[in-house]
C-alpha cells in the first residue's frame, strides 16, 4: 500500500491544525476564564476546519469523520478522521501533552495515523508498511521481560465506569506499584512507540481517540488491541490496551480477569 501522498497530506494537516492551535496556547483566557471552554472550542474548530479544508482540495472523495464538524461522504471507503485537540484538560492548563489527532481508514481499518504535539513541536506519523518515526527519525518501543517491570499509563482513573474498574484495578496491580502515569491522552501512546511507556489502558475512547494511534504503535513494534484482545477499527467499542512488547499482551488479559465482559481470550 503506497501512502506516499497521504503522508505528504497528513504531515501538512498536522501544520495547519498547529498553526491554529498555538496562538491559542496559555493565552490571556486561561487565567480570566477557566471554567470557560469557548477558547478551547475556538482552538479546536479552527484547527479541524484548516485540516478539513485540505482533505477537501486534495481528496475529495474521502470522508471525513471530525470530532467537532461531524461527517462528509460516511460510504467512502477512505475516512480521515480528525481530532484537533487530543486532551483538552491538557490544554485548558497549559500543559504540552495534548495533541492533534489524524488518522486514515480504509474499510474501517486504520493505515495511517499522526500525533503531533504543536506546541513541543513534536510528530510521530505511522503508516502500513512503514515504520514510525518522530520528528523523521526512526522509535521503537521497548520489550519488557515481565509485567511487574511495566510502566503502565492512563488517562484518568475516572474513565472507567462498573465493570471496567476491577479489571483495571487488578492490571495496576499486577506492575510496579509507583510506575502509574495518570494523565497524558494520546501522549501516553505517543511515549509507548518511543520505548518510554510499557502498557496504557482506557476505557470510554471514540474513534477519533483511537484511530491515530493504532498506526503510530505498530509501527514502533508495539500492539494495539481492545480488552479482547482483538484487533482495533471503527467498530470497536473503546476499551483499548497498547502494549510496547506485543509479548506481554497475554499476560496484560491474564491479569485483567480474562477480558472484558466475560468474553475468554482464545490462546
Amino acid at each position: 500500500m503506497n501512502l506516499t501522498a497521504e503522508i505528504a497530506l497528513a504531515r501538512r494537516l498536522a501544520d495547519a491544525a498547529g498553526d491554529a492551535i498555538r496562538p491559542l496556547y496559555r493565552g490571556e483566557w486561561s487565567h480570566e476564564q477557566k471554567a470557560d471552554r469557548s477558547f478551547v472550542t475556538e482552538a479546536d474548530q479552527a484547527a479541524e476546519a484548516a485540516m478539513r479544508a485540505l482533505i477537501e482540495r486534495e481528496f475529495p472523495g474521502d470522508g471525513i469523520i471530525g470530532e467537532e464538524y461531524g461527517n462528509r461522504n460516511p460510504g467512502a471507503g477512505r475516512q480521515w478522521v480528525l481530532d484537533p485537540i487530543d486532551g483538552t484538560t491538557s490544554f485548558i492548563a497549559g500543559r504540552p501533552i495534548f495533541g492533534t489527532l489524524i488518522a486514515l481508514l480504509q474499510d474501517g481499518w486504520p493505515v495511517l495515523g499522526v500525533i503531533d504535539q504543536p506546541i513541543l513541536r513534536e510528530r510521530w506519523l505511522g503508516a502500513t508498511g512503514e515504520g514510525t518515526t518522530l520528528n523523521g527519525k526512526p522509535v521503537r518501543a521497548a520489550l519488557c521481560s515481565e509485567l511487574s517491570g511495566a510502566v503502565l499509563a492512563t488517562t484518568s482513573p475516572h474513565l472507567f465506569s462498573g465493570e471496567q474498574v476491577e479489571p483495571f484495578m487488578q492490571l495496576s496491580g499486577a506492575v510496579a506499584e509507583r510506575k502509574i502515569i495518570w494523565g497524558g491522552d494520546c501522549y501516553n501512546y505517543a511515549l509507548l512507540a518511543s520505548g518510554h511507556v510499557d502498557v496504557v489502558c482506557e476505557a470510554g475512547l471514540k474513534l477519533h481517540d483511537f484511530a491515530a494511534l493504532v498506526p503510530v504503535v505498530e509501527g514502533a513494534g508495539g500492539t494495539m488491541c481492545d480488552w479482547n484482545g482483538e484487533p482495533l477499527n471503527a467498530e470497536s467499542e473503546g476499551l483499548v490496551l497498547a502494549l510496547g512488547d506485543p509479548a506481554r499482551l497475554d499476560d496484560v488479559l491474564e491479569a485483567m480477569g480474562g477480558a472484558a465482559h466475560g468474553h475468554d481470550h482464545a490462546h
